[in-house]
């Protein structure tokens, strides 16, 4: 699908289910990694995440489509806009729009990241991070002696 089709599929959505036309921009963002699409408040265009329909297929993206119009119209019409607002959850509700989308990826829980393990050259105190240290920059809590990388885990 391309960013024309996904233009007249917001806008085809817009007059069938809304009744009202969607007179901005709707465009596919592949930099959108955690969220299904977005609505931005100042330009009022639409912004979708293109992995949702390669990975769920069209009927995800229509569920996006209409959760990102339902800010789109409530804002153009300066009512509740916010998922925390009372206009945006009874339209939701009218429209059957999804509150959220289909998670891409699960969670690793916690014995699935990756550990880095690095050890004190003088007193041997072992600590696990997940994320990278300056080992130039911080010395040991116990002995103040430095610390050395010393594996990776998965």
């Amino acid at each position: 699908m391309t960013n024309e089709e996904l233009q007249h599929l917001v806008e085809k959505i817009s007059r069938d289910i809304f009744g009202r036309p969607f007179l901005h921009k709707a465009v596919f963002n592949h930099r959108l990694k955690t969220t299904g699409g977005r609505y931005m408040l100042q330009s009022h265009n639409i912004e979708i995440n293109k992995k949702y329909l390669e990975v769920f297929g069209e009927e995800e993206l229509i569920g996006i489509i209409k959760h990102e119009l339902c800010h789109y119209h409530l804002h153009l019409l300066e009512k509740g806009y916010k998922h925390r607002d009372q206009d945006f959850k009874q339209l939701m509700k009218e429209v059957g729009a999804p509150r959220y989308c289909t998670p891409l990826t699960k969670n690793r829980s916690k014995r699935e990241r990756r550990q880095l393990i690095y050890q004190c050259t003088n007193c041997s105190l072992t600590y696990i991070r997940a994320r990278r240290i300056n080992t130039d920059r911080y010395v040991c809590g116990r002995c103040k002696g430095s610390i050395t990388f010393k594996e990776e885990k998965l």
